[in-house]
């Protein structure tokens, strides 16, 4: 039951921030990459192209994204049954881990960045996307354990 009413609905939507986070980040540093060689991008021509980008990376940095925050909580989880008074702060670390860890990774496998607003500057961006899905799944933890259920 724990896990039905606790740790995947807080999952779920620390996930669905953190993805969303990182899709805008990543929208939004190539828009910028845009501007700076002079091409003219109007204000709904960003937002369509967030959009787009949102549902197209989905299916693949979404489950990459999930895939990555699920094993860095999963360990995190076991640490912090030692370290509870600093949850908070371990789940923000293992949020930038997963993600530093997933972006590393990718490319040096596949010698690419894959994701263009994980370059340069944009690189730090995805890993706040991870700091703030870590400080929401540690808080909403802390939320579904005090609702309680009939």
């Amino acid at each position: 039951m724990l896990f039905l009413t606790r740790i995947l609905p807080s999952f779920l939507v620390a996930w669905l921030l953190t993805f969303t986070l990182a899709s805008l980040f990543h929208s939004q540093y190539v828009v910028n990459q845009l501007v700076n060689v002079g091409v003219v991008v109007e204000f709904a021509d960003r937002v369509n192209l967030t959009l787009e980008d949102w549902l197209g990376l989905l299916p693949t940095y979404g489950a990459i994204i999930a895939l990555a925050l699920t094993i860095a909580f999963l360990v995190t989880w076991f640490i912090n049954k030692k370290l509870k008074a600093h949850s908070t702060g371990l789940f923000v670390i293992a949020g930038i881990a997963a993600f530093a860890t997933a972006l590393i990774a990718i490319e040096s496998i596949m010698n690419i960045t894959i994701i263009a607003g994980a370059r340069g500057w944009g690189f730090y961006l995805q890993l706040v996307a991870g700091a703030i899905g870590g400080y929401a799944f540690a808080k909403l933890i802390k939320v579904f354990e005090n609702i309680k259920l009939n």
